[in-house]
């Protein structure tokens, strides 16, 4: 026995590789990994850099990337580890006070801020009330910004001057934007902004005063997940961390839908590609088994014979890997650069982790989906060299799918791809891939009865078929599952967007009214739909706390940074409707039942909040309403649609629960641009009413989705690629028996139409199968994502039965293409060579 020393033998490996660049089966392979590794490189890097462009602009909703929040000042502690910590910093302090003038006084919202507020997105603030706005700047020490509606109701004028407790502060500008406003909807009084210097000199800040601290960070994300990481076991009870996808509801839940959809989309594209890998890597092991029984007889070891074609693989997947994460770089540098105009924001620029994970992706591709058809090349008997009817022993079942499995599992660990959304498109794909191939080779034994019959064109083509049914229905269903791929990428692109866009339609409430006392709830309606708003209904609210369940303390159930052990340390709104609201739907219960002689009156709980408390039907809450105890019980749970910009709540009681207590009223109505004078009349004569202006925050939301909706435009490409590279994969493993079929019809006098024809029946069917089968399982698997992945509602999609005319088009066209060598190479030289 032989034995090369491993440098003789990787010589060996470069010279076999160097003299063999030209065959199809090695071409084919090497563009699917440089497809897979630069599918996954650029859109990792398009997926990061826009998802740090879009949290970016998602950081202005927070005015910072981190905030400290809390209801008294940091500890020394955390005030050393922010000094430590390599980030930019600035603070505020919220609190309400009395604005007093010569005139009159009125109760405000006041922030005092520091210098560098805000670390994110910028202020705005005109001359003069309703005047244009201008972005940027702050208050100076000694001077003020207010909201216009305080400058309606003291009948201020810039340059007059207010008091703010012992502190007299000159107004200098109005206020109308402040980026880490988003959310505060019931704010109920005008808000001024002043400088941190400032605060000690008012005076109103005193022990026992309802204060909000925040300490705002921005900096590099591997420096704030390290400060947030010293700074968790510091937190104090009052205390907790905000961050970019939990500071805003509508902003987090689009950032990880996003985040979803491109790493599933990505997980799609590199999985099209490892299917081509594992098909071009079977024919490689094919063309390769006389080679290897005659290195046998020379006197390799089967160890040696299969480390010199996995060597083979190596090289040639190293420089497929590099030359594909180098494509990634640059298409996306191509990307945004075509893109320059529609992002108006920066793009951070990307790092190496992208094209190192993208290397990485294709080489575990290579190795779980082309090592096992590689084994057999160590297993070829010697004397296959005489015998050719010889095969190596199969490769283990459990190596075969154990390695695709791996593979398979390290992709997805490298995606984070979460649980539900893996079963989901795990046990979708298997069960469609089970009951869709049953189904086709059903159909394919049903075709002998008809082929008697058939024109000779289709008895050729569909007699190739019918010759090897398993694999017919493997090739049908690896087509299948191609369309299924980009069919289900292009479904989701559509309907992903379709939902987030209709989160925010044109006529979205730009504006909502708080405070409306009971008796002006009439006139104010009246007075609404005078200026043409369309508003929603109007809802009591009444701050209330929860208490205890079923008798015992709340604070005793709940779980610590829950939602709700949030809930429970402020008031709720509460508030009771005899109908549901909008944008809410019943997930257990009934709406409103006559209670049982002696029972307590019900309330409706919003799930979430439910699920966080532990409530079960029939529970009975105990609120504490101004000191005042209410007891419902639960009568039904809640989903809520908080995107929807129209009221929400968390609990809603009965009709006739707590009329008697005292109650403002709340609303949101759509106002047109340019009433902005008809909104300080409203303003002047409901002077207890405030009004809140969301409008720039609609603006954001729409800017952050369009960059969502770009996202996935763009990735749909890269998924359509990388299914055309397996279609071609396929049709090239299968060539060399087409190539040798095709020959002899030739050698017997076949026409060259003829051939031509029977290619067209065979592969027009077989696309038209693979559309049918992947129709099926696009909506079985579209079922599945939608429920346990997206939580969205499915319904089924007519246009899904395009797909297999579509397939019968596009495998029949590209079989034609990638199968032209069989009709356009002499008969005699392929014989020769077979």
């Amino acid at each position: 026995m032989t034995r090369l020393p491993a440098s003789r033998l990787l010589s060996l490996a470069a010279r076999q590789l160097l003299r063999e660049y030209h065959n199809s089966e090695l071409r084919v392979l090497f563009f699917a990994l440089v497809i897979a590794v630069a599918t996954s490189s650029a859109i990792g890097y398009f997926g990061a850099r826009l998802n740090d462009a879009m949290a970016l602009r998602a950081g202005e909703f927070l005015a910072a990337d981190l905030v400290l929040d809390g209801s008294a000042p940091t500890t020394a502690e955390q005030a050393g580890l922010s000094r430590q910590a390599l980030l930019e910093h600035s603070q505020l302090v919220e609190f309400s006070s009395v604005v007093a003038t010569d005139e009159g006084m009125q109760l405000a919202s006041v922030k005092a801020v520091a210098a560098g507020y805000p670390l994110r997105g910028q202020l705005r603030s005109a001359a003069a009330p309703y005047q244009p706005e201008q972005a940027g700047g702050a208050p100076a020490a000694g001077e003020a910004w207010a909201e216009a509606r305080l400058f309606a109701a003291l009948d201020l004028q810039v340059g007059d001057s207010i008091e703010v407790g012992h502190k007299t502060l000159r107004l200098t500008r109005v206020l109308t934007y402040e980026p880490d406003r988003a959310g505060d909807f019931y704010s109920l009084t005008p808000r001024v902004l002043m400088h941190l210097d400032d605060l000690a000199a008012t005076g109103v800040v005193q022990p026992g005063s309802r204060v909000r601290y925040r300490e705002l960070l921005k900096g590099d994300g591997a420096e704030l997940a390290r400060y947030r990481q010293a700074l968790e076991p510091t937190l104090q009870p009052h205390q907790r961390i905000r961050t970019v996808k939990d500071g805003n509801r509508q902003i987090g839940g689009a950032l990880q839908r996003a985040e979803r959809y491109l790493n599933l989309a990505s997980l799609a594209a590199i999985l099209l590609a490892g299917v081509a890998v594992a098909l071009s890597a079977s024919r490689f092991a094919a063309r390769r088994l006389d080679a290897s029984a005659l290195l046998r007889c020379l006197g390799l070891s089967a160890r040696q014979a299969l480390l010199l074609y996995t060597s083979q693989l190596a090289m040639l997947g190293v420089l497929a890997c590099l030359i594909g994460a180098l494509l990634g770089w640059l298409g996306q540098n191509v990307l945004f650069f075509l893109l320059r105009d529609l992002l108006a924001s920066a793009i951070p620029r990307g790092n190496l982790w992208p094209a190192l994970g993208g290397i990485a992706t294709g080489l575990v591709a290579l190795a779980g989906f082309a090592l096992p058809p590689l084994a057999a090349l160590g297993r070829v008997p010697p004397l296959r060299v005489l015998r050719r009817d010889l095969l190596p022993t199969a490769t283990a079942t459990w190596l075969v799918y154990g390695a695709a499995i791996l593979a398979f599992g390290l992709i997805m660990w490298r995606l984070s791809l979460d649980l539900g959304m893996t079963l989901a498109l795990l046990g979708g794909g298997l069960l469609a891939s089970l009951s869709l191939g049953a189904l086709l080779l059903f159909g394919l034994s049903s075709l002998r009865r008809l082929l008697a019959h058939a024109a000779l064109p289709w008895r050729l083509g569909l007699g190739q078929l019918l010759r090897h049914p398993l694999a017919a229905a493997g090739q049908s269903l690896a087509f299948g599952m191609i369309l299924l791929a980009m069919a289900l990428v292009a479904l989701l692109r559509g309907e992903l967007l379709d939902t987030w866009q209709q989160q925010l339609p044109e006529n979205a409430p730009n504006h909502f009214a708080l405070n409306i006392l009971p008796d002006e709830r009439q006139a104010f309606q009246q007075r609404l739909a005078a200026l043409g708003a369309r508003a929603a209904p109007l809802y009591p609210v009444i701050p209330g706390r929860l208490t205890a369940i079923n008798g015992e303390a709340v604070r005793e159930l709940v779980s610590k940074d829950s939602e709700g052990e949030r809930a429970i340390r402020r008031d709720l709104s509460l508030t009771w409707s005899e109908r549901l609201p909008d944008g809410n739907h019943l997930s257990e219960g009934s709406w409103w039942q006559r209670p049982a002689a002696g029972a307590p009156p019900e309330v409706s709980v919003e799930s979430e909040l439910a699920a966080s408390l532990g409530l079960r039907l029939g529970d009975r809450l105990l609120f504490n309403v101004g000191g005042i105890e209410r007891e419902a019980q639960v009568g039904s749970f809640r989903e809520v649609d908080w995107d929807s910009f129209q009221p929400n709540f968390y609990m809603i009681f009965a009709p006739g629960t707590l009329q008697d207590l005292p109650a403002t009223y709340l609303t949101s109505f759509h106002l047109p641009a340019g009433h902005e004078r008809e909104l300080s009349e409203l303003a002047r004569a409901f002077p207890a009413v405030t009004l809140l202006q969301v409008d720039a925050l609609l603006a954001q939301l729409r800017s952050i989705l369009q960059q969502v909706s770009l996202a996935i435009e763009y990735v749909l490409l890269f998924v359509l690629a990388a299914g055309l590279a397996v279609l071609f994969a396929g049709l090239q493993a299968t060539l060399d028996e087409r190539m040798r079929q095709g020959a002899l019809l030739r050698a017997l006098g076949a026409r060259r139409g003829l051939l031509l024809r029977a290619r067209a029946g065979e592969f027009g069917l077989l696309g038209a199968c693979s559309g049918l089968l992947a129709a099926l399982g696009c909506e079985i698997v579209s079922a599945l994502l939608y429920h346990y992945a997206f939580e969205l509602p499915w319904r089924p999609h007519p246009w899904l039965l395009l797909l297999p005319l579509l397939g019968a088009l596009l495998i029949g066209g590209a079989g034609l293409l990638g199968t032209r060598r069989t009709l356009n190479a002499s008969p005699l030289s392929i014989l020769r060579e077979n």
